[in-house]
């Protein structure tokens, strides 16, 4: 499972013209599930992201987690983040798992993540053509795969 979490003042999701998802300060998290991921992978990426002590404390010092400056999360499916680009110039996405495999997983962690932070989750829409609005504060962007944890 991978995630790519961006700190953001503002991000929103728009589907078919319709706005239907907006957070304020907080995290933008893309998320890619692969067809090996389980249950695990949720927990130790949403302990993680939880966890990540990314917003500046009163020394300007990156000391706080989402949940201690009281931000709000907008969690966002991405199979695209499980493409390889090795071969050619078109991506695979071999490696994605499929709708039956990943929406399952996918809401076990929208459940996950929203009790391990404790703050407004929101969420894209699953399989939809999604546009993705931000402003990456910062910018602060990193990248968690639940493979490179040891």
């Amino acid at each position: 499972m991978r995630a790519l979490i961006q700190r953001v003042n503002e991000a929103a999701v728009t589907v078919e013209g319709e706005t239907i998802a907006s957070i304020g300060r907080g995290l933008l998290v893309f998320l890619g599930i692969s067809s090996h991921d389980t249950g695990d992978d949720i927990e130790y990426l949403s302990k993680k992201i939880a966890g990540l002590r990314i917003f500046s404390d009163e020394e300007g010092k990156m000391n706080l987690n989402v949940t201690e400056v009281q931000g709000s999360i907008l969690l966002v499916s991405q199979f695209t983040l499980f493409a390889s680009t090795k071969k050619g110039n078109r991506p695979s996405f071999i490696d994605a798992a499929p709708p039956e495999i990943a929406v399952p997983l996918y809401e076990q962690a929208i459940v996950q993540l929203e009790q391990t932070a404790q703050v407004p989750l929101k969420t894209g829409k699953f399989g939809a053509d999604m546009k993705v609005a931000l402003q990456n504060d910062g910018p602060v962007t990193l990248w968690l795969d639940s493979r490179n944890r040891y």
